[in-house]
């Protein structure tokens, strides 16, 4: 259970990766939805 934190930051940096993917595509609504769900996976991975 202690190393959950990182999932969380695997997951983050996954959702960020996509994000980043999804802006070069011009889909801007999923690059926007991908960049939020990273910013909540990391800072639960930082609670």
């Amino acid at each position: 259970m202690g190393a959950r934190y990182e999932d969380w930051m695997r997951q983050a940096r996954r959702d960020l990766r996509h994000a980043r993917n999804s802006l070069e595509s011009e889909d801007y609504e999923w690059a926007c939805f991908a960049a939020q769900q990273a910013a909540e996976k990391a800072v639960k991975a930082l609670l």
